[in-house]
């Protein structure tokens, strides 16, 4: 069947958009080959930095249960304020560079303060300036040009640098975030740890204050590099952020038993290596960004300040209820001492970053769908929907099986403690059962925010995070660290249920299907 006729089918039918050509879920068409052009590197991307984490968590480990425990809390905490101001920051950034990219390509030579702009430099020749916008190569072809008093061939000295007020307005936004979110976390680490139960007379306290406050002089860093990559994501360049985060966690990794082991710092050393290994990140990401882009907007209002801090807010509203569910299970977890907080926090960090691998598709599917959704092309805004969908489910599977045997097995690469491996036992089941739900909800993030429906996203999940916040604080006062899997799974299960939802009830971006 046509691709046309699979869209009207579903049109009719809109819940059909989940099975739509499923037999073909894997072939390599024009749609296949861009999903996987754009997911690969950046699911390899995703999980490069919560790999590197468990590599940390392996390593602290070997230290006691204490420490790995307090480093658990430390990460919780880091992580529930940076998503704050991450999330909202690098998914409007996607969105938004992915429209004026395609505008820019759609119609590369009109003169409006939201579109691309190339630059006058050297514009002896308007068609050879077209057609190059239209390339991801930013350099001129020698060809084009010849010295005017030799005639000799020459190659252009300078790149075509764009204009693109989503780029500067990201770097902006993300760099004075950053300086407040190293601030507060500094001043407020004793606070902060208390609310997470880590009382100050805690044996978990003081190496926990230790990571915390070192790992948040990275926090500038940390959002700046996922701004970078917000942007490069937007172009559809996901290899460039891949490359970058590589290095930085090679870094990491090898300064790690150097710092923690060689000198003697402990969770010192291992929060400094995450710390340089994040700045890494930024320089060659921003020494690439430089190459392609003229940063310096032509006017304030270029910027777009007010487009970033409407839709921000939003997401804002969003990742504080999706990450307050997590960061409030961590804090029930810390609360039954360090044995138990040690066991959730491994298998947390596994949980998340396999659980990233489906985040590659919704960066895909968010870039497709941002570009798709410009140039008003439903019949292919719904292919795309339809294809990382059913990929998504196909990914979920084969995690659930991995992890079903690879992590009882492994428990132990990160603890020797019995007590620690035996209740890693316990999340090992929900761990496992539960990416198949993880990867459909990523992926539905992704396609929600590919069609610019970040007020559903927003109100949705405000929803989402009130029941479950509800069933977390219910089912772990009965039931330990099963209750708190068991809330966690429900918490999932509800997010990905939103996302069917919006497609099924064909409301907001969505009202197309009606016709």
């Amino acid at each position: 069947m046509a691709q046309n006729e699979d869209v009207e089918s579903f049109k009719m039918k809109p819940l059909q958009i989940f099975f739509n050509d499923a037999r073909s879920v894997f072939r390599m068409d024009e749609i296949g080959k861009e999903i996987f052009k754009i997911a690969l590197p950046a699911a390899l991307a995703l999980t490069a930095d919560p790999i590197a984490s468990l590599i940390d968590t392996a390593f602290i480990g070997r230290i006691g249960p204490v420490e790995i425990a307090a480093v658990g809390v430390s990460i919780a905490l880091f992580n529930q304020v940076s998503r704050i101001a991450i999330f909202p920051l690098v998914s409007v950034t996607t969105s938004f560079v992915a429209e004026e990219d395609t505008k820019s390509k759609i119609t590369p030579n009109q003169d409006d303060e939201s579109l691309v702009t190339v630059s006058t430099e050297n514009r002896e020749s308007k068609d050879a300036i077209t057609s190059e916008n239209n390339k991801n190569d930013s350099f001129l072809d020698a060809n084009k040009f010849r010295s005017p008093e030799n005639g000799l061939e020459m190659e252009k000295s300078k790149t075509e640098k764009r204009h693109i007020p989503s780029a500067s307005s990201a770097l902006l936004i993300g760099g004075i975030l950053g300086i407040l979110q190293a601030e507060f976390l500094i001043l407020a680490a004793k606070p902060l740890l208390n609310f997470m139960g880590v009382k100050s007379d805690s044996p978990i306290f003081k190496p926990a204050e230790q990571y915390l406050k070192l790992r948040s002089v990275g926090a500038p860093a940390v959002l700046l590099s996922l701004a970078l990559q917000g942007v490069f994501r937007g172009f559809k360049d996901t290899k460039t952020p891949l490359y970058a985060t590589v290095i930085g966690d090679i870094m990491n990794i090898s300064l790690d038993p150097i710092f923690m082991f060689v000198f003697k710092w402990g969770v010192k050393g291992a929060a400094i290596a995450h710390v340089l290994s994040q700045y890494l990140i930024v320089v060659i990401l921003f020494w690439r960004l430089v190459q392609q882009l003229d940063l310096l907007p032509p006017s304030f209002k270029h910027l777009q300040l007010n487009r970033f801090l409407n839709n921000g807010f939003l997401l804002l509203i969003r990742v504080i209820a999706v990450t307050f569910c997590v960061t409030l299970a961590a804090s029930f977890a810390a609360r039954k001492g360090p044995t138990s907080m040690a066991a959730f926090q491994v298998c947390l960090q596994v949980w998340m970053a396999t659980s990233l691998l489906a985040d590659g598709l919704a960066v895909a599917g968010q870039a497709q769908l941002a570009s798709a959704f410009t140039q008003e092309d439903y019949n292919r805004a719904a292919a795309i929907t339809s294809r990382v969908l059913q990929l998504g489910v196909a990914l979920g599977l084969v995690l659930a099986i991995i992890l079903g045997v690879g992590l009882k097995l492994g428990a132990k690469l990160f603890t020797s403690d019995p007590h620690v491996i035996q209740l890693i036992g316990v999340g090992i089941p929900f761990v496992a059962a539960t990416q198949p739900i993880n990867a459909l909800a990523f992926v539905f993030d992704g396609i929600n925010f590919g069609a610019s429906d970040f007020a559903y996203s927003a109100y949705s999940m405000l929803l989402v995070a009130v029941l479950s916040i509800i069933c977390l604080v219910i089912l772990h006062w009965g039931h330990g660290l099963m209750g708190i899997w068991i809330a966690l799974t429900i918490y999932m299960s509800l997010r990905a249920f939103a996302g069917f939802w919006r497609l099924g009830t064909r409301t907001g971006p969505w009202r197309f299907l009606k016709n």
